[in-house]
């Protein structure tokens, strides 16, 4: 079994003491994971950023990163192989275990497992009959983005991105707006109708039967008008709120964060309608062509330090609990901030299928109808 750092460890500031890692020769010198934006930091962009230089000097594994935009983008680039790990969401976890594109992982070689948050240890988008497949690493809402010049009290509800109407500089929200760019947006849509056309009866914003993902659609064919852009791009999305006259958006805390460190006139809100979110997991790659420093980042992974770290750059919610104490980046009120007592009121991304999970004796829409459906939103249609 590869030595890794010792539960509970904690390191001072970046640094990780290379006498934790004393089976170092056992791996194989390199690890390549597709991570989402601002998981997997160097200091590049803040030095006071950075839980991989000293890994990398600790274990003799190079950290290779690729960014991918959306699930569906990690989807198809764990299927084109080559890589050890993946930051996957909920909406593209299960489907990496139903292609046997990762594999069960071996929890005893992570000594840290038992500091993760026990609502997220078997958590349905990652612990499938009675196996692991993969570590826990963050989590966080989809909160809704807007320019405080514009609201000069936060909004209230997602109608603002979802129905045409004047904002309160006295101007349209039409090409004022964006929507995320990825199929699992649907879902955004769906619980906006939970609360205002309860009638039908949607309960579960990943499980709709055919009307219900009907009136989905129409919402977001209506919504259609009023984008801007459907964002994907964390960057993209920064520039069109501080040079294209973007005022409101679905968005990540990430780029809430950057922008408001960069002196942007930017907060945001989770609506009274709650949010849709994601439960992060790095999971291992079937045939990963380095396992052993897999193994040794997965351990790493789960450092309160990186793990607070991270939660303060990215906006997000540890995946371990003790995180949440004594990070200097983070603060003492960090994790309460980000939502940690919020996790029930979130609805975490997951892969939709024909299976409704309830008795309704329904058939639900699949996922692969979400995409192409979604495709022909996008193109007006």
């Amino acid at each position: 079994m590869l030595a890794s750092l010792p539960l509970g460890t904690v390191y001072s500031g970046n640094k990780v003491p290379s006498n934790q890692f004393p089976n170092r020769q056992d791996a194989e010198g390199e690890v390549s994971i597709v991570a989402w934006a601002g998981y997997i930091e160097r200091g590049e962009t803040d030095p006071a950023y950075d839980w991989v230089t000293e890994f990398e000097a600790a274990t003799g594994c190079s950290v290779k990163v690729k960014v991918a935009a959306t699930s569906d983008e990690m989807v198809a680039l764990m299927n084109e192989g080559g890589f050890d790990l993946v930051t996957a969401s909920g909406d593209a976890s299960l489907r990496l275990v139903a292609g046997n594109r990762v594999q069960e992982v071996d929890i005893t070689r992570i000594p840290s497992w038992d500091t993760i948050d026990d609502r997220l240890k078997e958590a349905a988008w990652h612990f499938v009959d009675g196996k692991h497949y993969g570590v826990p690493y963050q989590w966080g809402a989809n909160v809704l983005m807007y320019n405080t010049e514009v609201f000069p009290e936060p909004p209230t509800s997602w109608n603002v991105v979802f129905e045409e109407m004047e904002l309160p500089d006295g101007d349209s929200n039409a090409g004022r707006i964006e929507a995320y760019d990825g199929p699992i947006y649907i879902a955004d849509a769906a619980l906006y109708l939970m609360a205002h056309n309860p009638d039908l009866g949607i309960t579960d914003p990943y499980s709709l039967d055919r009307d219900q993902f009907n009136a989905a659609l129409d919402l977001l064919r209506q919504q259609h008008e009023l984008v801007f852009r459907y964002w994907h791009d964390v960057v993209i999305q920064m520039d069109d709120f501080t040079n294209e006259g973007v005022v409101a958006s679905s968005s990540w805390p990430f780029q809430v964060n950057l922008l408001k460190a960069g002196g942007a006139p930017i907060d945001s809100v989770v609506p009274e309608e709650g949010a849709t979110g994601w439960a992060d997991t790095t999971m291992m790659a079937s045939d990963a062509p380095h396992p052993n420093c897999a193994y040794l980042w997965l351990e790493h992974s789960l450092n309160p330090k990186l793990q607070g770290d991270l939660a303060a750059w990215f906006g997000s919610v540890p995946a371990v609990p003790a995180a949440c104490e004594g990070n200097e980046l983070l603060g003492e009120e960090g994790c309460t901030i980000n939502g940690f007592e919020n996790f029930d009121k979130i609805h975490f991304w997951r892969t939709p299928t024909e299976d409704c999970g309830d008795d309704r004796g329904e058939v639900c829409v699949p996922y692969y109808e979400w995409v192409t459906n979604y495709i022909g939103v996008l193109g007006g249609r």
